[in-house]
């Protein structure tokens, strides 16, 4: 089969294309002919050699057709997304025709969305909706502050927090992104900065804040929330530096919650995939009341130019590689 390689850590080059044999079926796993792919920050960081694992075939997530299942978990022939479980990272992930994934990181979407389409939605929206409805049990009617809303993990959090009746406020860096949000159906955008919890009129009396920028303004998150209020640490747009000198003595408000959620918990114990409606997030998707069209789509062969655009910062949304 086709496959993409890490042959080394650093920059473009160190993907390369290949020939590797296709996985052979294995008890409690699932051999899926891969459709389509998202691209993720993630595989950046692997690629660089920042993150703490990196398999031969990155790829955290992917939708296709199950080739293989020995446990009879699903059917062959049957449309799946799989995401996290090792992929890209301890196992060889999606950058390739074929894939292995743990069962309990499979999940069935029969969908009739073109599977560009499809692929935008598992990784994006599963972390998505776990943030918010899980960890930060948001809910009709509430405010939230989503921060680094730009991003695609941004875009589908907005998605989804309009759709279930939260008042949204969002952030983005740059002024010319606010139409954008606005049209997922932002109340209001602000302007990022480290001091937003100083000037947002509602500050100290916000419900949720879902935080994508990361230990740079988490602190400042907290200091915007209402007493039970909640902020769920889950993104690193502004670096993968920890907090300095933290002290929750003198630096944290009290009485608010702080909740941390990283996708690589998906299919372990208290994290199974199957807690996350992925089907009906498709069908929402199909329907028209979420918007998870990707913002790029690129052939199997470009995996170099997909790289260079998320590394420019230009991707202005989630992108995804078709075969």
């Amino acid at each position: 089969m086709r496959a993409i390689v890490l042959e080394k850590f650093g920059g473009l080059d160190s993907l390369v294309y290949t020939d590797l044999p296709e996985p052979e079926p294995l008890e409690g796993h699932v051999v899926i002919e891969i459709k389509a792919f998202g691209i993720n920050h993630a595989e950046m960081h692997m690629r660089r050699g920042e993150w703490a694992e990196a398999a031969k075939v990155s790829g955290i997530e992917c939708v296709g057709i199950v080739k293989s299942c020995p446990g009879g978990e699903f059917p062959v022939g049957a449309k799946v997304a799989a995401l996290m479980g090792g992929l890209g990272r301890t196992i060889n992930g999606s950058y390739a025709e074929y894939t292995r994934a743990p069962v309990s990181n499979v999940a069935l979407i029969e969908s009739d969305l073109p599977w560009a389409e499809l692929a935008a939605i598992p990784e994006t929206y599963a972390t998505a909706w776990t943030c918010l409805f899980r960890n930060l049990e948001l809910s009709e009617g509430q405010t939230i502050v989503i921060r680094g809303a730009t991003s695609s993990f941004g875009q589908a959090a907005v998605n989804l927090a309009v759709n279930a009746g939260a008042k949204v406020i969002a952030t983005t860096r740059s002024a010319a992104r606010f139409d954008m949000l606005k049209a997922l159906g932002a109340s209001r955008v602000e302007l990022e900065g480290p001091d937003l919890s100083k000037r947002i009129a509602e500050s100290k009396q916000i419900d949720a804040v879902l935080d994508l920028v990361g230990n740079s303004v988490i602190l400042d998150s907290l200091a915007m929330l209402r007493r039970g209020g909640r902020a769920c640490l889950a993104g690193w747009l502004g670096g993968l530096a920890p907090i300095p000198d933290f002290n929750p003595l003198l630096q944290m408000s009290s009485g608010v919650y702080l909740t941390f959620f990283g996708s690589f918990v998906f299919g372990t114990p208290g994290f199974p995939l199957s807690d996350v409606p992925l089907q009906t997030i498709a069908a929402d998707v199909a329907a028209g009341r979420l918007n998870a069209k990707p913002s790029r789509v690129f052939p199997f062969d470009q995996i170099h130019e997909a790289h260079r655009v998320m590394e420019a910062n230009e991707a202005g949304g989630k992108m995804v590689v078709v075969h």
